[in-house]
């Protein structure tokens, strides 16, 4: 005897179980999707770890529309009493609104996060005086992986920035700073030298110092100008010689260098430039010691034909 299995009556049969036991239903629905979802992640790691590509952002956003999926499949399981339960609890949304006004204003964050896309995941940004990494986004906050904003190093610190201040603060995206930078400095001296005189032997020594990465520093400048739309970066290290209200010599360099480098490179071009200042001041306290030194030697030698002359007159 052959046994017919009708589809639609199995359906009518598992919607009719499903509506009993609505409890065991959404256990089992939410086992299913949660460890599917988790081997779809795996398996999207395991290839972006053998292809070597960087696949967080697009994990991150699946986790995310799978999480959306699991909640929408078990507000369709108890839609019902969700129906119930609003009217029953009509008279108290305002107040329900008031108190969960932060978590609606996160959401809203996220929705506006998923529809100008500001930044991804891994980008640098900074919010308010914080900069970091975006390890990791859902609905309601941002978690982000501090960066020190001397010497852009990570700190080993996470901070964690709730999904509304996206819509009511400022957000800076600073992922073209991750490999190069635009990084300035400043050295003060006493007006005791010339410091116009040391420039040219000044530049030459920091153009020096910037010359091994001047071809990759060229073709990461074009890519930034080309996403900018705007040209304003300059290779070649920039020196400025001003005062400032104390009357000191203030030398400004600006450079376009590695992030990695950039204090590197400060601390060998103020190495350069002092070694310069201080050879000079001893060129030109040599050269004060020799003038003084001639003026006394003459000043002896008018002395002594001063006195030469008084001894004569006075033996006539």
């Amino acid at each position: 005897m052959e046994i017919v299995i009708d589809p639609t009556q199995l359906w009518n049969q598992l919607i009719a179980f499903a509506n009993e036991y609505k409890l065991l239903t959404s256990l089992l629905l939410l086992i299913v999707l949660h460890f599917s979802k988790k081997g779809v992640l795996l398996l999207i790691r395991r290839i972006s770890s053998q292809r070597g590509e960087d696949r967080r952002n697009q994990i991150n956003i699946l986790e995310q529309l799978g999480n959306a999926f699991i909640i929408i499949v078990l507000m369709m399981v108890w839609s019902s009493e969700i129906q119930t339960l609003a009217i029953s609890i009509a008279a108290f949304m305002v107040a329900i609104v008031l108190a969960t006004r932060e978590f609606i204003q996160c959401f809203m964050g996220f929705i506006y996060y998923l529809g100008a896309r500001p930044f991804r995941v891994g980008d640098w940004i900074q919010m308010h005086n914080i900069i970091g990494e975006v390890v990791e986004m859902d609905w309601a906050k941002t978690a982000l992986l501090e960066v020190d904003p001397e010497s852009f190093n990570y700190t080993g610190k996470h901070v964690y920035v709730p999904n509304s201040q996206l819509v009511t603060q400022t957000v800076r995206n600073l992922n073209f700073m991750r490999r190069y930078r635009l990084h300035s400095f400043e050295i003060v001296n006493e007006p005791t030298v010339n410091a116009y005189s040391l420039l040219p032997a000044f530049h030459a020594r920091a153009q020096a110092h910037c010359e091994y990465f001047r071809d990759v520093a060229e073709r990461y400048k074009g890519l930034i100008e080309r996403h900018l739309e705007q040209e304003f970066i300059r290779i070649d290290p920039e020196v400025e010689i001003k005062t400032n209200e104390l009357a000191k010599v203030v030398v400004k360099v600006s450079l376009f260098c590695p992030t990695i480098e950039a204090h590197e490179l400060e601390h060998k071009m103020c190495s350069d430039w002092l070694s310069l200042w201080f050879r000079a001041q001893k060129e030109e306290q040599a050269m004060l010691m020799q003038q003084q030194s001639e003026n006394n030697n003459a000043n002896l030698q008018a002395s002594a034909t001063t006195e030469q002359q008084t001894t004569t007159s006075t033996g006539l």
